[in-house]
This record gives structure tokens, C-alpha cells and sequence, in this order.
């Protein structure tokens, strides 16, 4: 896992602090041309990875990166799935069962039939599950994606209806199908490792909030470190600066010194605040490697 990724928030027009902030970058990212510029950009100042929703417009962004192999070799996408409005909209405009029929991939139509057929018939929701991946991974072929995610609001609800051999059933599938890892995203990490230990997932990829103020970092920061110190777990810190709470310095310098942040995930808008943050990470990465 690389030390720093990029995120796509700034692309969709997310912003948990400021909602004139997100329609402004919505705006500024509405055509695919802008939204390949600071990618590159982020390309360029060193960040190979790039952990992206499935959202309907991410399948431009890897068809262009498909087209110019040379200008992005060595350059990784990390699915995080499902995007959950998508199929959100899908069910109120079709109804559950036409909702599915969307989703589940067009190829190996007697296979997807057979499996699809079963799902729906007997209910079986693993079947179900992985036919489902495997539409959200359909626009990523040809790309290197070496680990894919579950998005929180999947992955808390799982932990939270105590449906755990779920995650193992999507590694297992992720790592079969596609030779990669999983990852999962969630809002309650103190919860997550101790159920993800109890499925058989040691030492998981787990992305959580973490930051100075505790921002979203459910049971706290403390939590964190006693439920790290117990379940192992490589954990890609996000929102670092809690949207904007804390200065860039402040923020990265104490979510390296947190012993369990394996990597930084960040989003940006503009090549000057990728370089900034990326030269950021370097120094204190630098300055740790001294201290050692």
C-alpha cells in the first residue's frame, strides 16, 4: 500500500464541513478534462494511487487512463464499492428486482443466468453479493487495482447486523477473482478489527477518520489506539485535516506520529495544495526516519 493516496471527494462534490464548498467544486469538476488535470497532478508530485467510488462518472476517468497507458504506468486504482446513491435511485426508479437485473455484468450470460437465477430464487445473498462486485469492478478491467474496498455504509452496516462472514465472503471473492486484497472502509473502527479478527482477517486494510480533534473517529482517539494495539491493522488514515478544522501541518504531523497510520488518504483541488500536502508527508516522513 502506497504511503499517500488520493481521493475523489473534491470530484463529486463532497464536503462534510462546507456545502458551498462542495457545489463549488462540483462546478469546477464537471468536465472530465478539469477532473484529469489534478489527477495528474497528484500523478506528478509522486502519488500512484488513486482510491475512487464507483461513481458512474470514475469509468471516464479509467477509460482515459486505459487510452494512455505510457503516461500512467505504475498508477493504481482502489475501488471502493458499492456507491451507495446509485443503487439508492436504481430501486426507487425499478423496483428492487429490475434494480438487480441493472447491475449484475452482461457478460457470460448462461454463467451470470445460472448464478442470478439461483440468487433469486433461494435468496442466496452470497451469490447475489458477488455478482453485484463484480459489476462494480466491469469498468476497472485493464487497470491495476490491487486492493478493493467496501465502503463504510456497507461495511458499518454489516458489522452492525453481526453479518461478519460477509467480509469474508468479499475477500475471499476479491482475491480469487481479481488477485487482490481487500479493504474496508468504516466509521467505527474500534468495532470493525475485533469482527474482522473474528472472521480470520489479520493484520486488515482498514480506512477510517483519524485526526487531532477527533472528527468523526467514533469512540474516540483513545479508542483507536487500545483497539489498534490489540487487532494489528493497516490503517489508511482520511479526513486528517477534519475538513479543514485543522492546519495542513498540524494535522499530518500528528497523524504520522500515530503508530497504527500506514497511509495518508487526501483530497485536493488544485496542484498547489497536492504538492503542499505531498511535501508535507515527505518531510515528516524524513524527520521520523531521523529520529529513528
Amino acid at each position: 500500500m502506497e504511503r499517500i493516496l488520493f481521493g475523489d471527494n473534491q470530484f463529486f462534490g463532497v464536503n462534510h464541513m462546507s456545502e458551498d464548498k462542495a457545489r463549488l467544486q462540483m462546478m469546477q469538476f464537471a468536465k472530465l478534462d478539469a477532473v484529469m488535470k489534478t489527477l495528474a497532478a497528484a500523478r506528478d508530485a509522486g502519488i500512484a494511487g488513486f482510491m475512487c467510488t464507483t461513481h458512474d462518472r470514475i469509468s471516464e476517468v479509467v477509460d482515459a487512463v486505459r487510452k494512455a497507458p505510457a503516461e500512467w504506468e505504475n498508477f493504481h486504482f482502489y475501488p471502493c464499492m458499492p456507491y451507495a446513491h446509485k443503487y439508492a435511485n436504481a430501486v426507487t426508479e425499478l423496483g428492487y428486482i429490475d434494480a438487480i437485473r441493472k447491475f449484475i455484468p452482461s457478460g457470460g450470460i448462461f454463467d451470470t443466468a445460472l448464478r442470478g437465477s439461483k440468487a433469486l430464487l433461494s435468496r442466496d445473498m452470497a451469490s447475489l453479493a458477488t455478482l453485484l462486485v463484480d459489476a462494480e469492478m466491469k469498468p476497472f478491467a485493464g487497470v491495476s487495482t490491487p486492493v478493493v474496498f467496501v465502503q463504510n455504509v456497507v461495511t458499518d452496516l454489516i458489522l452492525g447486523l453481526g453479518c461478519w462472514d460477509a467480509f469474508g465472503i468479499f475477500s475471499d471473492h476479491i482475491r480469487k477473482k481479481y488477485r487482490a486484497e481487500a479493504g474496508f472502509i468504516t466509521m467505527n473502527l474500534p468495532q470493525l478489527l475485533p469482527a474482522l479478527d473474528a472472521t480470520g482477517l489479520s493484520n486488515p486494510l482498514v480506512c477510517a477518520n483519524v485526526n487531532k480533534i477527533g472528527f468523526r473517529m467514533s469512540g474516540g482517539i483513545e479508542a483507536y489506539r487500545v483497539a489498534t494495539q490489540k487487532y494489528p491493522a493497516r490503517v489508511i488514515a482520511m479526513s486528517v485535516l477534519a475538513s479543514g478544522a485543522i492546519p495542513a501541518s498540524e494535522a499530518i504531523e500528528w497523524a504520522m506520529n500515530e503508530p497504527y497510520v500506514q497511509s495518508i488518504l487526501f483530497g485536493a483541488s488544485s496542484e498547489r495544495n497536492i504538492r503542499s500536502t505531498v511535501d508535507l508527508i515527505r518531510r515528516f516522513d524524513a524527520d521520523q526516519a531521523v529520529a529513528a
